[in-house]
């Protein structure tokens, strides 16, 4: 079974398009644990409206944090209440294509030694067409996705770094990496993200040099040296 784990804040609307393409998996073995992170948009009001008459109500548990923790605690909790042999971190804003589930879980089932799998997708309308997995190449730059398939073993003992704002998936999958685990990229398009999220977010790379002084390029500096001086890169 499949434990897809969807920390949500303020992206009701977009996590019931999540939950739709969820619905229309071509695999069905899954369940979906819901953390919404203190959201002031009625997301449950709006989950409760989806899931009404929904065959899909059965496989979900809405959990919801008392004030605002961000998406590390957020997944951190819904791993703890997990009972999936394989492990998806879903974003809110993410509509998964149908064959997704099953591709991954397939990839997993006939490859023993793989750890984790991943694959490219799409922001938007700009794609992202992520590359073959190295440790080496992880230690020079991000570039798996949240959205991993991952086994339950796999998963760090401490979790998420739950003190790192951004760059959370680079310091995820180096974690996992440095503890000798391998992944796999499919070279599938299995995914979109949804614009203009608060979990979910880009700011295409000329903004980093020309623009040092914008908040958004501070903060990913700030959190590209804590990566680096945790992991000694």
């Amino acid at each position: 079974m499949v434990s897809v784990i969807i920390p949500v804040y303020n992206q009701g609307k977009k996590l019931i398009d999540t939950l739709d393409s969820l619905l229309k998996q071509s695999y069905q073995d899954f369940e979906i644990i819901i953390v919404n992170d203190a959201s002031d948009d009625n997301v449950e009001n709006r989950f409760e409206e989806f899931v009404e008459n929904n065959e899909i109500k059965q496989k979900i548990l809405f959990l919801s944090n008392q004030k605002n923790l961000g998406a590390p605690a957020s997944r951190n909790k819904g791993y703890e209440k997990s009972k999936g042999n394989y492990i998806l971190f879903c974003d809110a804003d993410a509509i998964l294509k149908p064959q997704a589930l099953k591709t991954m879980v397939s990839v997993l089932d006939n490859n023993k030694n793989i750890d984790f799998v991943y694959s490219s997708f799409k922001w938007g309308k700009k794609l992202f067409k992520l590359e073959s997995f190295s440790l080496e190449r992880l230690k020079k730059a991000p570039f798996i996705h949240t959205m991993s398939m991952l086994r339950r073993e796999v998963m760090p003992e401490n979790g998420w770094d739950e003190s790192i704002e951004k760059l959370q998936d680079w310091d995820f999958f180096l974690t996992i990496a440095e503890n000798g685990k391998q992944g796999m990229f499919i070279d599938m398009i299995l995914f979109t993200i949804k614009p203009g999220g608060t979990i979910s977010s880009w700011v295409p790379s000329f903004f980093y040099k020309l623009f040092p002084f914008l908040p958004v390029v501070k903060k990913y500096n700030k959190a590209l040296e804590i990566v680096k001086n945790k992991h000694k890169l």
